[in-house]
């Protein structure tokens, strides 16, 4: 007896949300359902082929061997359906472009290098590139002109632009191996007083530590300023400071040892990376398909992160 009639792309793109997120509630936010209507939904399919599709244990959530059979299909019939609607764009002729891209997160390159290799490939007629060097206001690039994504933590205000929602992060603190503070498990502004902070020559208004954490306590501490990431982590494994970093662009330091991090806060700091682009701009199919690369990599990619 044929029981395919069950079987919708809706279940599809909800087994790939489970595997990309590892998570029910953050599944459930991708494809905009309840936990409960996922949960039931991934029930039904599981009463109609008579066999579970995933197991809940101390290490998460793993799919079954019927379950990574349905997920081999998602991931299949999703790349079909990209295939034919890029195909529908290039006969009504939306398929070329520019994309002048400028990274308000520093430690961004290591994921998104890969996607933008992926996304020349799909979209090989629009032009893409890095606004190269610091910005202190990127978002003044986007009024002149003179960029056309700003990937970072504000939503630049005004109707003429859109924010399209990437992931949630959180910060940690590095330290040198063998630090005081690294006896605690989790850090307070008044443990920082006496500590020398070395971030990005960036305003203080961009920075999540101080603006979130030590301006409402009253701290100003000592600064010492780096442009690249790999140059911060050198300068506190050789104890000239601290810094707060994103959990990814620490883990390869903290697995090898370089340095150690610990939690700011009880709850932690967290922040969101979003992409910025004119609202019109917004409209082009490459742009949502570029903002649904980045989400796909990093929930397969980077640990602790949060689809938003």
């Amino acid at each position: 007896m044929y029981r395919f009639a069950m079987l919708e792309l809706r279940h599809l793109r909800s087994l790939i949300a489970i595997a990309d997120s590892g998570r029910i509630n953050a599944a459930a936010e991708a494809v905009h359902l309840t936990p409960s209507a996922l949960s039931h939904q991934l029930r039904a399919l599981e009463r109609h082929y008579g066999m579970p599709l995933l197991l809940r244990d101390a290490r998460g959530l793993r799919f079954t061997p019927a379950g990574e059979r349905m997920l081999a299909l998602a991931r299949q019939m999703r790349e079909a359906q990209t295939a034919a609607e890029m195909d529908l764009q290039r006969i009504q002729g939306d398929t070329q472009g520019s994309l002048r891209l400028v990274l308000e997160c520093h430690t961004c390159f290591e994921w998104l290098m890969p996607v933008l290799d992926a996304f020349r490939q799909r979209w090989p007629d629009v032009e893409v590139d890095l606004v190269s060097g610091f910005h202190r206001d990127p978002e003044t690039l986007l009024s002149k002109g003179k960029a056309d994504v700003v990937i970072g933590a504000r939503r630049a205000p005004g109707r003429q632009w859109a924010s399209l929602p990437l992931f949630r992060f959180e910060i940690l603190l590095a330290l040198p191996p063998g630090h005081a503070l690294a006896a605690r498990r989790t850090v307070r502004a008044e443990d920082l007083r006496g500590e020398t902070l070395i971030t990005y020559p960036a305003p203080d208004a961009r920075i999540d530590l101080v603006r979130e954490v030590l301006q409402p306590a009253g701290i100003s501490l000592p600064r010492r300023t780096a442009e690249l990431t790999i140059a911060i982590l050198q300068l506190v494994a050789s104890r000239r400071g601290i810094a707060a970093l994103p959990n990814w662009a620490l883990k390869p330091s903290i697995d090898s040892g370089y340095v150690q991090a610990r939690r700011i806060g009880a709850r932690g700091l967290w922040s969101e990376l979003h992409a910025t682009v004119p609202r019109e701009l917004a409209l082009r199919p490459y742009v949502g398909d570029l903002v649904e690369m980045i989400r796909q990599r990093v929930a397969t990619h980077l640990d602790g992160v949060q689809l938003l």
